[in-house]
Parts: structure tokens; C-alpha cells; sequence
């Protein structure tokens, strides 16, 4: 019978701590305009000027159940591209959906007049699947205080010293996400877990993750394994020879 690991210490990592997943967002804050007409047209006139269309709402906006959308601030905005890709090319993708950035909207390129500010989530990039092209960008208003649906990126660590997998194991990545209701200020930009201390058959649940307290995990069963060590399947070895297969020794 597998073991429930329930003595792995599991980390998540500090959102202000100087890493690089999130340090990031110090060091770019998005420029924006307004845009006040959609289309297909001026979409593609964006960006053959080197801009990619947006929108910035509130999250409860994107509720399926109208009786749970209120009023909400939603602003259509052009973003630079340089800009955008340059904070890609930092921000690995799937962290870049649990990274809050600061966000400034201008009157107009090269404006300093500022029409508004705050921290924003991105929850959406959608792009050309031929050429890698970002067609547009769909982000959530992030200011302190807010609550957001997220899903944080797991990353698996301590491999190298991993007793299971020393004896031939292998690890089973069961969730590359987890989804939790954050507090903006207390977004993880990814969720560590350690697997260092774990033999063939231990697993890592859901519950077994330490998170800040503000967090609270979005699922329905607490105990659904994040990962396990499995048996992997080996080689079977060929049968040894019997007398009847030994070869009779040549006439001399």
C-alpha cells in the first residue's frame, strides 16, 4: 500500500522575495491607451503600428452566472509590443498568469498625462498559431484588497535527492496547477513542492501544500495527489540458457 506523505515540508515561494519570477513586475510597469472603438480593422491597424489590443476588467465579469457579475470597471486599451514581449521574454508563460503587474493608462503615446493606474492580473494571451504573434491581451484589475481566482504554476524541486527515483521511480506530475481564491497582494507567482524526502508509492496531496492563510484552494476534494512515485516498468530479462539450448560442441 502507498504512503500518504504527510511529513514533506512544502513550499511556496515568498511573492516578495527577489526572484526572478517576481521581481520582474518591479521592473516593467505596462503602458497603455485608450482605445474606444473594436473591430477587426483597427485591431489590425494596432498592430501594424506595433501595438496589441487589450482589455482590463474586474474578474467578476467573466462569471458565467449573470447574478454574480456586478458593476465593474472594463477599459479597451492598446499596449506596446516591444513592451509586452520583452516582459514574455523575462516572465516564462505559465508564470506569467500568477504575476501581478503595475499598469498605467495615457492620455496617448509618448503622454504624460495619466488617466488612470493600478495592478493588474494577465489571464489571457491569445496568439497566432503559425507565427507566435500576440493578437491580444485580456488582463484583471489586481489592486490590493481584490480577491482573485488564480491558477498557480507547481514546480517540483529536490529531484536530484529523491529516494524513489534513486531506485528507479519515476515522478508522476499529476497537477501542473493549482487554482486559489488570493487576496491580490498574496498571489504566489508558483507553487514549489519538494520531492526529496519521497520513496516509490509516496504522494503529495493537495492539503499537504502550505499556502499564506488569505489563500483558499478552489477544489472539490482536498485530497487529490499533486504528484506520486510509481514503479516504472523494467526490462525483462531474457531467460537463461537451458541444457536442451546449449550448443553441442563442434566435431573436431
Amino acid at each position: 500500500m502507498s504512503r500518504w506523505c504527510r511529513s514533506l515540508k512544502t513550499v511556496v515561494q515568498n511573492p516578495n522575495s527577489p526572484f526572478s519570477l517576481t521581481s520582474s513586475s518591479s521592473y516593467h510597469t505596462i503602458q497603455a491607451i485608450p482605445r474606444e472603438c473594436t473591430g477587426s480593422r483597427i485591431a489590425a491597424r494596432d498592430r501594424a503600428q506595433g501595438r496589441i489590443p487589450a482589455v482590463v476588467l474586474s474578474q467578476n465579469l467573466l462569471e458565467k452566472n449573470p447574478q454574480n457579475r456586478s458593476p465593474a470597471r472594463k477599459q479597451l486599451l492598446t499596449t506596446e509590443r516591444k513592451q509586452i514581449q520583452a516582459i514574455l521574454n523575462s516572465v516564462d508563460l505559465p508564470f506569467f498568469y500568477s504575476t501581478t503587474f503595475p499598469l498605467q493608462i495615457r492620455a496617448g503615446s509618448g503622454s504624460s498625462v495619466l488617466l488612470e493606474s493600478g495592478k493588474v492580473l494577465p489571464i489571457k494571451v491569445h496568439k497566432n498559431e503559425e507565427t507566435g504573434s500576440i493578437f491580444n491581451l485580456v488582463f484583471v484589475w489586481a489592486d490590493d484588497g481584490t480577491e482573485l481566482k488564480v491558477d498557480v504554476p507547481v514546480v517540483f524541486k529536490g529531484e536530484d535527492n529523491c529516494p524513489g527515483l534513486k531506485k528507479g521511480g519515476r515522478l508522476n506530475r499529476i497537477r501542473t496547477t493549482l487554482k486559489y481564491l488570493c487576496p491580490a497582494e498574496h498571489i504566489p507567482p508558483k507553487i514549489e513542492v519538494d520531492v526529496s524526502n519521497l520513496d516509490i508509492g509516496d504522494k503529495v496531496l493537495m492539503n499537504d501544500v502550505e499556502v499564506h492563510p488569505s489563500l483558499k484552494l478552489l477544489s472539490k476534494n482536498e485530497n487529490m495527489p499533486i504528484c506520486k512515485i510509481t514503479v516504472t516498468n523494467s526490462e525483462t530479462p531474457e531467460p537463461a540458457a537451458t541444457n536442451s539450448e546449449t550448443p553441442e560442441p563442434a566435431a573436431t
